[in-house]
């Protein structure tokens, strides 16, 4: 394993985190789990151990996932080990401690390492934080958090506006190969000498673990989660990159990404030539390069639809097969709240769009391209599995 500083936390982390989103029994926090599930979640977090892998990462809204590892973080050398959760801010601060209160007595541990506001993801949820903030703040001087930062599914503008309240240590945030707009909050964040954390790079990175032939092709030698992570170390501003185990042998294939970590430039590199050379090619010079120009935010947007996102997802398709990961995203609109805002494409014929595309090139093209991208990609409906 490699290890990266955590910015001004100073904390040394693996650049392979152990997320806690998979392995748990439920997703309702009040359900029971079963022996042979605990055997498996403690068989998960042992080998992410041995393997180096000492960051544990989880969060109260994860389901049965804190209350799980409190059975096992106990049973751990408590100084080898760096433990996360997250608890999201509440417009009452009293009611922000109760739940971290009851993280913490889930959890076991009468300290946590890392703790970050959850879903920052706009601006009331930003005003909900500053409220709190005294109140993490106090816990970090009883010396029952170490260290505080914030996590965030929200645009990049939100996310700066949240960093530049220089109140954090660390940043929990979405940039990888298939989705890279926040690479100025990134910079941001390596100016302020935060730590920062990469969510979900295999998932919502592209479903990387369900890779499509063309993918796999083009990353070859390497697997499409190897290059992606590779992709992200490849800048010394990212620190570590969260894996979502379900079982022991799901972190077989990101010890490969730690090895090659030092390589990490000259490796992804080519390999992104490659994949925008691709893009290229299947989209054009012009779309390509002028495709994002002038588009409206969701809620800038008649019917809220999230145009950015569904455009996204038709290239991705287009270029690199990447149908299954389209599906999951697009049919998550509509269903995803703050997490994964704005509307699908699926009431064209009730809704103008002319006045909110003034700015794009490509104005006139656009509302048949997202009735195309809807007829592509439409599906079941998904629900976050999370409760918030």
């Amino acid at each position: 394993m490699k290890y990266r500083r955590f910015g001004k936390t100073e904390l040394q982390l693996p650049v392979i985190s152990c997320g806690g989103m998979r392995y748990q029994q439920s997703w309702n926090s009040n359900d029971d789990y079963t022996p042979e599930n605990q055997a498996n979640l403690e068989a998960t977090i042992r080998r992410a151990v041995d393997l180096g892998i000492n960051h544990i990462e989880t969060a109260r809204g994860y389901g049965t996932s804190e209350k799980q590892l409190g059975q096992i973080l106990p049973k751990l050398p408590r100084e080898k080990i760096i433990v996360q959760t997250k608890v999201g801010p509440t417009e009452d601060p009293k009611q922000f401690e109760e739940v971290f209160n009851y993280s913490m007595s889930l959890l076991n541990l009468d300290y946590i390492d890392l703790f970050a506001f959850h879903g920052i993801n706009n601006d009331t949820i930003l005003e909900h934080t500053k409220r709190c903030l005294d109140t993490a703040y106090r816990w970090k001087k009883e010396g029952r958090v170490r260290h505080i930062g914030f996590s965030t599914h929200a645009s990049t503008e939100c996310i700066i506006k949240t960093i530049e309240l220089d109140a954090f240590e660390y940043v929990n945030l979405h940039w990888y190969y298939v989705f890279q707009d926040n690479w100025p909050a990134v910079l941001e964040a390596n100016k302020r000498d935060m730590g920062v954390f990469i969510i979900s790079p295999n998932d919502k990175g592209g479903l990387l673990y369900k890779e499509t032939k063309r993918m796999a092709d083009l990353t070859a030698p390497y697997h499409p989660m190897v290059f992606n992570g590779l992709f992200c170390l490849a800048q010394p501003e990212v620190h570590t990159l969260s894996c979502g185990a379900s079982k022991p042998s799901d972190f077989d294939i990101h010890l490969q990404t730690a090895e090659l970590a030092d390589r990490a430039a000259e490796i992804s590199a080519p390999i992104a030539e490659l994949l925008d050379k691709e893009l290229e090619r299947v989209l054009g010079k012009e779309w390509l390069e002028t495709w994002h120009v002038g588009l409206p935010a969701w809620d800038k947007t008649p019917g809220e639809v999230n145009i950015p996102w569904i455009l996204r997802l038709r290239n991705l398709a287009l270029a690199f097969d990447m149908l299954e990961y389209g599906k999951m995203r697009y049919n998550l609109l509509g269903h995803g709240d703050h997490w994964f805002p704005g509307n699908k494409a699926d009431k064209l014929a009730e809704i103008d769009l002319r006045d909110c595309l003034q700015r794009s090139p490509h104005r006139t093209r656009i509302p048949a391209l997202l009735a195309e991208t809807h007829e592509l990609l439409v599906g079941a409906e998904r629900k976050r599995l999370q409760k918030d």
